[in-house]
Parts: C-alpha cells; structure tokens; sequence
C-alpha cells in the first residue's frame, strides 16, 4: 500500500498492513516457520508504528484533544502490553507451543488497539485539530518510522523528550541487526 497523506491516513495504512500479516500468520498451520518470518514482519512494523505514534501522534492528542492525557496514556499502556507481548514472541520459535499463544494474544491486543484508534481518537483528532497539522504530523511520523528501532525494547522511554533522542541510535542498531541475520525476510 502506497503511504502518504495526513497523519491518520499513514496510521490507518499501517493498520491495513498489520492486518495482512496477521492474516498470512493464521493462514498458516501452527508450528510452519513462515509463521515466525511473518510475526518478525509484524514486530517490525509495529515496533515503528508505536514508536511513530509517541513521538508525533500522542503528544499531539495531549494538545489538542478534550481529554487527550488520558487517551494518550491509555495508548501508551497498550503499546506497552504490546511491546512485552513481542519481547517474549522474539524468543520463540514457530514450533515452540508459546508462540501459538503468544502471537494470538498479540493479535487481540493489537486488534483492540486499532479498533479503539480508529472508532474514538482518530475521529476526536480529525474534529480537533486544523488539517494542515495533521498534514504535517503524518509527514514527521513518516519520517519517524524510518528511523525507529524495528525490535521490542519494553524498558525504553516512551514518553517525548527521551524517546525522541533514543530511537534513532537504538534503530540504526536493530537495523543492522536485522539485516545481518536477515530477520523479517524468508530465506
């Protein structure tokens, strides 16, 4: 899918994108190893989604949106949940019996997570904010994603200033990483 526009059409892409792979996950027997290549793809994008969102999107809900504190910290928490979910599924393998259970719950979570965006902050966002911010946020989470780590790192700071400094250098290393050990691609 082609990426662009404001900052809640790039995030709904996102979501879309997310939604292919889960379904290419459970199109696939329990314990293939595509399962494990495509849960990799997964935590990738989401892992550049999430940091994207705390960096542009969330603060962003605090300025402008009636009751944006709140909105934003629940999102926080879910990413949280999500981020440990992915941890724990980084160390499994596609035939270990906890990566069948792991991926499920991620799957709900992350599914709950998008329905809640897309139902009840997109909508308040869209109401609140002037479109030409929400063209420029979607423009600076573009940019975001390109540098965010690609792995979970459940103890790093979520929060603007800090997650704004740390992402770039923790990303450079995830992406190295993974293009050393060929994460996310089939062989």
């Amino acid at each position: 899918m082609g990426h662009g526009g404001n900052v809640i059409d790039e995030l709904v892409t996102d979501h879309r994108e997310v939604e292919q792979l889960f379904g290419r996950i459970a199109g696939l027997p329990s314990g293939d190893k595509d399962r494990k290549v495509y849960a990799d793809q997964v935590t990738i994008e989401l892992v550049r989604h999430s940091v994207a969102e705390e960096a542009y999107l969330y603060p962003a809900v605090r300025e402008h949106v009636a009751g944006g504190d709140a909105l934003a910290d629940k999102e926080i928490d879910d990413h949280s949940k999500a981020e440990q979910i992915m941890k724990d599924l980084e160390g499994c393998d596609a035939d270990d019996p906890e990566f069948d259970r792991l991926i499920d719950t991620l799957m709900n979570e992350i599914r709950s997570h998008i329905a809640d965006e897309e139902e009840n902050l997109f909508p308040r966002l869209r109401a609140a904010c002037p479109a030409s911010t929400l063209d420029e946020l979607g423009d600076k989470v573009r940019q975001a994603k390109k540098m965010a780590p690609t792995r979970p790192h459940p103890s790093a700071p979520d929060k603007p200033p800090a997650n704004k400094l740390l992402a770039p250098g923790v990303g450079m290393v995830d992406r190295m990483r993974d293009a050393l050990t060929g994460r996310g691609k089939k062989h």
